[in-house]
């Protein structure tokens, strides 16, 4: 016969490991599910790898965004920029509509033909005059082109086209 304290040490060891399994399970889960926010000096700089989901966010880059269709579908392909650098986006599909050239977006895909174009699968756009989505703010904030101590944030058509690093210039360096 088992003893008392025997019984409660396999009990508790029995729960520690139950636990931990179901901890492990939730974070493989949680895992396939996250996806990180960059700005596009941080894709510039990072080259993150082809097929890897992750959120863009910045300003729709003036004079930049060319809409049409492919195969009966809408197609809209436009620049995302902090200031600092400038993604080429790929968007196909209905655009939201506060979607605009100067406009705080934040756009969910993965950097793909050859790792110089960012496909985007959802494109959200800001809903309000006074909102910019918290990464998107701190990565304007960082470029040096905002900060709210000052007002709102800037017009991005008043933003010096040639100033920020492309993603194709940096490939060719």
């Amino acid at each position: 016969m088992m003893s008392r304290k025997k019984r409660r040490l396999y009990l508790v060891a029995a729960c520690g490991i139950g636990v931990c399994s179901a901890t492990a399970l939730m974070l493989v889960a949680f895992r396939s599910s996250l996806s990180f926010f960059l700005s596009p000096n941080e894709v510039v700089a990072k080259h993150p790898a082809p097929g890897m989901v992750f959120r863009l966010g910045g300003v729709v880059q003036a004079n930049t965004v060319v809409m049409g269709t492919r195969n009966n579908k809408p197609y809209t392909t436009f620049r995302i920029t902090d200031g600092q650098a400038s993604i080429p986006v790929v968007y196909t599909g209905v655009l939201p509509g506060l979607f605009r050239q100067g406009q705080g977006v934040v756009t969910i895909g993965a950097m793909t033909r050859g790792d110089t174009v960012f496909d985007a699968s959802t494109v959200l756009a800001k809903h309000g005059a006074s909102y910019m989505p918290a990464d998107v703010e701190q990565a304007l904030r960082k470029a040096g082109k905002w900060n709210p101590k000052f007002g709102p944030p800037p017009n991005a058509a008043t933003w010096d086209d040639k100033s920020p690093r492309t993603i194709e210039a940096d490939a060719n360096e």
